[in-house]
């Protein structure tokens, strides 16, 4: 896919946990991406940065993670791409 490495393959799973803070501390996440071919990558992003993952993720959305710079790619959000698609 264009802009992506060679490393970057579909998310099979991706499975988030909360740590709660204290009362005034909005906690933590941590994400864990299971890519097609079986390999775990693990993040940490924010509570607002989650807020916006949480916000892309829809039936109709394929996710990409790439390895090499650490990037979730969210695909057909307005539209389809052709790699996107069962066949390719």
């Amino acid at each position: 896919m264009a802009g992506a490495s060679k490393q970057a393959r579909r998310v099979k799973v991706l499975n988030a946990n909360w740590v709660p803070g204290t009362d005034q501390d909005d906690g933590r996440f941590e994400i864990m991406v299971v890519t097609e071919d079986d390999q775990h990558h693990y993040a940490a992003p924010s509570p607002a940065s989650m807020t916006a993952l949480a916000a892309l993720i829809r039936p109709e959305t394929v996710l990409v993670w790439d390895p090499a710079d650490r990037t979730l790619i969210a695909a057909n959000l307005v539209g389809r791409m052709p790699w996107t698609e069962p066949d390719q």
